[in-house]
């Protein structure tokens, strides 16, 4: 059977003094696959675009941010993650370099400076499979991550990476 997921960018903003990222607080809709939880920035591939142009997008879109440096940081191949169990493929990027002022909020909850280390130690709502991989986007290592995190019923089942 063919591979044909939804294709998508999830962007983790850095405070200039690189403590802090910038997370989006999903409290907006009860209704949302991810209320509650703690998220980075990001959202659907639009036709015509490219993996760069559309985390431009998104970040513009959802912080009022304009990119100005950011990394490809790895890929993350997710079966099963969607609302209706669609397949997601993922590339996440660290932003380290950005102009303008933060908005406050936006259509899905608040935007908020959260200390990476609360981040890497788990101490916010997150997606269950956020614990495995956000370690590589905010490691020192140059080499990108390449991953696979299969999910059954909204929970990660498996997760395997190769760096590169």
């Amino acid at each position: 059977m063919a591979y044909t997921p939804v294709v998508g960018t999830l962007g983790y903003v850095l405070s200039p003094d690189r403590r802090s990222v910038l997370m989006i607080h999903r409290i907006t809709r009860p209704d949302d696959q991810a209320f509650g939880k703690y998220n980075g920035l990001g959202g659907k591939m639009e036709a015509g675009e490219d993996v760069v142009t559309c985390m431009k997008r998104e970040i513009r879109e959802e912080a009022g941010l304009d990119v100005v440096e950011m990394r490809l940081r790895g890929t993350i191949s997710w079966p099963g993650f969607g609302k209706h169990g669609e397949d997601w493929l993922g590339f996440v990027f660290l932003i380290t370099a950005f102009t303008g002022q933060p908005l406050r909020r936006n259509a899905e909850g608040t935007l908020e400076w959260v200390p990476v280390t609360q981040v890497l130690n788990d101490e916010i709502p997150m997606w269950p499979g956020d614990k495995y991989f956000l370690p590589l986007v905010f490691s020192e290592d140059p080499r990108q991550f390449h991953g696979f995190m299969p999910y059954r019923d909204g929970q990660p089942i498996g997760w395997s990476y190769t760096l590169l």
